[in-house]
């Protein structure tokens, strides 16, 4: 049960980036300007700028929930 969830949420995290837009309305204007190529390209980048924190929040907050769970038994 425990690894069927794991591959769905890695499934998510790998799957997800490639249909969200992560522009904001500044961003989006100026991707317009530029084309459907470059758009994509700045889109891709947003994306690739913004999984460095939240992989280091996600790893900070594994950590810390398998500290309590060990911590309560």
């Amino acid at each position: 049960m425990k690894k069927g969830i794991v591959l769905l949420l890695v499934m998510m995290v790998l799957v997800l980036p490639f249909y969200t837009q992560a522009q904001c309305s500044i961003c989006t204007k100026t991707a317009m300007q530029l084309g459907e190529g470059p758009a994509k390209g700045l889109n891709a980048g947003i994306l690739y700028l913004m999984a460095t924190p939240l992989a280091i929040m996600g790893i900070i907050g594994f950590r810390w929930w398998k500290r309590e769970k060990s911590a309560v038994v």
